[in-house]
């Protein structure tokens, strides 16, 4: 087992780089299926643990897969299994991209039910909605979802709710159906929008991605391309609540400000000084922090993947706060880890009333799912004393060397084997 090891209270000072998104490579990858032609060379892929078992299930249905540091090299050619159901499928939510892709191109899928953190029930009714739409037949049984169909046909599909996964997955299928397809209702997230570009780079023609309606003309074969994916702002947003929470100076590199909007908004509503630049965002801050108060919304509101370290910080912040979480109502699991350090917490259901505490002390926690375990290293971060957190697995799946990172920056922090 390893642990994070946190002595707190440093201010942390310095510059950042942020890593591609995990949550459009996640779903790019898998995308890489449905190019029947050429090589997809994807560059700026993070270096985490959900890509680690991407590429063991893609070489599992044939493809050949290389990596060179940050870039991502496959063929996809030779596919030769449309079921995917080795252990690694079962240990990430986004595996379930596989079903677009695969169906997309060979018109039949298999894939485990997946798994990842356990924020809350995750259907995917919308996913089958919209396969369905297509003309495709799906059976859920025995662990794994199935697809299959003739032929798929372009119609019009409207989301009951704004989904992340259905948009991408169903977008996925579509771009190689007969005829036109339109997204009603879709999610407008930055991940999606670089999905839709990329299927667009290998010969899809996607237009809308970002707005209330997606239309994606049918083509009929996909090729391999290069493609950048786009700088992690959930991975970018955990940095400038960490630097507001110990105070101090950092400029985080490589990111698209746009993207940070609703968290640079909240911040400087805390009194954090925040200056954007081209691609990037410096955050200063002298820990003289506000409450406010955070509801959770669809792209472009606030982000849920956010929500937790974001609540850490209320714990410091002078006042009361109320954090509203309209997403997942299991994402407060965060709190009891919270209180062992001191912090004042109470949960009614989906919202979270937080009373700002002169100090947080270390204690031993635990990191109950990946974005839970980003709060837990801020709030690390900002105690007296030191922390020990255990879960790393969760933490290793969404943020890349998340321990040299923050020891670059001044902090106090280091990975043991217990």
């Amino acid at each position: 087992m390893e642990k994070l090891v946190i002595s707190g209270g440093n201010k942390i000072f310095g510059n950042i780089e942020i890593s591609g998104a995990k949550n459009a490579a996640v779903a790019i990858l898998p995308a890489a299926v449905l190019a029947s032609k050429g090589v997809s060379t994807i560059e700026n892929v993070p270096d985490i643990d959900d890509v680690k078992c991407l590429v063991k299930i893609l070489e599992s249905l044939g493809c050949k897969v290389t990596r060179n540091e940050s870039t991502v090299i496959i063929d996809s050619t030779e596919v030769h299994n449309v079921k995917a159901n080795i252990e690694e499928v079962r240990k990430m939510r986004a595996s379930y991209y596989l079903l677009g892709a695969l169906l997309g191109r060979f018109k039949e899928a298999s894939v485990d039910l997946p798994g990842g953190c356990p924020i809350g029930v995750r259907p995917i009714d919308q996913h089958i909605k919209g396969f369905e739409a297509l003309g495709a037949d799906v059976e859920v049984g025995y662990g794994a979802v199935s697809v299959k169909t003739d032929k798929l046909i372009g119609t019009n599909i409207y989301f009951d709710v704004v989904s992340v996964g259905a948009t991408m997955n169903v977008m996925m299928a579509a771009v190689l159906a007969e005829g036109q397809t339109t997204l009603e209702n879709p999610a407008k997230e930055p991940h999606v929008v670089d999905l839709a570009n990329y299927l667009n780079s290998m010969g899809a023609d996607i237009k809308g991605a970002g707005t209330d309606t997606i239309r994606i003309k049918g083509v009929k074969e996909l090729k391999g391309c290069t493609y950048s994916v786009i700088p992690d702002q959930i991975e970018a947003g955990t940095y400038m609540i960490a630097t507001a929470a110990c105070g101090g100076e950092v400029t985080i590199q490589n990111v698209i400000p746009k993207h940070l909007e609703a968290i640079s908004a909240k911040l400087t509503e805390m009194g954090v000084e925040i200056i954007e630049g081209d691609d990037s965002v410096t955050v200063k801050s002298e820990r003289n922090l506000k409450a406010v108060n955070i509801k959770t919304l669809p792209y472009p509101g606030f982000p849920t993947d956010i929500q937790q370290p974001m609540s850490t910080l209320l714990t410091m912040a002078k006042g009361r706060s109320m954090v509203t979480e309209s997403i997942w109502e299991s994402r407060f699991k965060h709190v009891d880890e919270l209180k062992k350090m001191g912090a004042k917490i109470d949960v009614n259901g989906r919202v979270a009333i937080v009373e700002g505490v002169e100090k947080l002390t270390g204690a031993e926690v635990i990191a109950t799912d990946l974005r839970a375990g980003a709060a837990m290293v801020i709030a690390g971060l900002m105690a007296e004393g030191e922390t020990i957190i255990a879960g790393l697995e969760h933490i290793d799946r969404g943020y890349p060397y998340i321990e040299d990172k923050f020891t670059k920056l001044g902090a106090t922090i280091r990975r043991e084997t217990v």
